[in-house]
């Protein structure tokens, strides 16, 4: 372990994508905790961005641009260092596993860099976090793991993505508009898609989610909300086509911060192992995850008032790094909606299940 005395500019870097990001407000709560008086700054890609630039534990947002990783061209290269080096941080904390990161942080002139080591990527850190690959830990606590090399304390450390009050208000006007009161349960089918990576097997399918919302709004006497992304109409519709209960569509509505107000004013958010997920669990949501061929052990919400359901099933060790799981069957391999049912009024209910 190495103490940092009191640094005063800080850049956490981790730029994709929204899970992840999300998932390394834990870090961030590591470090706010240990340095208060510190600048800190998060380098994260256009994509991500707008899920933590309000967050209150930072000072400042450096954007790297629209590619998961900026620094796997040339041009991209060159230029995050730049930016580095504009910035004058005399920490780095790095969450990336990439050779070109550990690189770039070479020659960014920054003193102290410490960052995760997997496979000897992190050559470039004079403060390393050793990381098995194939080793199944969460995601959240290999972050965790560079404060911790850094010798700060890290207990009670979570995803969190405080709600702001502007997005709030904006979330009740729409609410109010669509005629939606509370108690509402949101249901988003979507996810699987991001700058870097396309994996579609880890949606589960929409007629699950609609046999699902059948059953369960009657027994928590809940409107139905549908969200998903601006471009995600058809897998919202094919719900939707699906539903017998009333139901308001308000997919393409909602920015990040938005949507993290949604869900936390909602009794109950249900969607799948997708950075949204992770998002409204943050939030501070009533959160079900329903994974298939991604693995809870990696990828749960990091959050005490979640729950994540999962048939136990053979999953790549190496995570969603292993790409798309081709020959997954959600009727065979996955979660029934019976399982997910009762599961989920256990959790509403605050009852035991085992």
């Amino acid at each position: 372990m190495t103490q940092i005395m009191n640094p005063k500019r800080i850049v956490l870097i981790l730029p994709c994508c929204i899970g992840d990001v999300v998932l390394a407000t834990a870090t961030l709560m590591a470090l706010r905790r240990a340095y208060p008086q510190a600048h800190i700054t998060w380098a994260v890609g256009s994509w991500s961005k707008g899920v933590i630039e309000h967050h209150p534990m930072l000072d400042a947002v450096l954007d790297t641009g629209k590619e998961a990783l900026p620094v796997k061209s040339v041009s991209g290269f060159i230029g995050f260092v730049r930016q580095l080096r504009a910035g004058h941080f005399d920490l780095a904390v790095s969450l990336v596993r990439s050779p070109l990161m550990s690189a770039a942080l070479l020659l960014s002139g920054i003193p102290q860099r410490a960052g995760l080591n997997s496979a000897g990527r992190g050559f470039g850190y004079t403060v390393k976090a050793s990381v098995d690959p194939n080793h199944p830990r969460h995601e959240a606590e290999i972050y965790l793991d560079v404060p911790r090399a850094l010798g700060l304390d890290v207990a009670g450390c979570i995803a969190n993505v405080p709600v702001d009050a502007e997005s709030l208000k904006r979330v009740q006007a729409k609410l109010a508009q669509a005629n939606v009161t509370s108690p509402y349960l949101v249901i988003n089918p979507t996810g699987g898609r991001n700058p870097g990576m396309t994996m579609d097997s880890k949606r589960w399918p929409p007629e699950s989610f609609a046999a699902l919302a059948d059953k369960l709004a009657p027994q928590l006497n809940t409107q139905v909300v549908l969200i998903g992304g601006p471009n995600d109409g058809d897998i919202v519709s094919a719900v939707a086509s699906r539903l017998h209960v009333p139901y308001t569509r308000l997919d393409g509505q909602f920015s990040f911060g938005e949507t993290a107000a949604l869900a936390s004013q909602s009794l109950l958010y249900v969607g799948n192992d997708t950075g949204v997920t992770h998002l409204a669990a943050a939030a501070g949501a009533k959160t079900v995850m329903i994974l298939g061929p991604s693995d809870p052990q990696r990828y749960a919400p990091f959050t005490p008032d979640s729950l994540a359901l999962w048939k136990s099933a053979a999953v790549d060790r190496r995570g969603v790094a292993g790409g798309q799981a081709a020959e997954w069957d959600w009727a065979r391999d996955g979660v029934s909606v019976d399982e997910v049912l009762q599961k989920i009024i256990a959790f509403v209910l605050g009852t035991q299940f085992s």
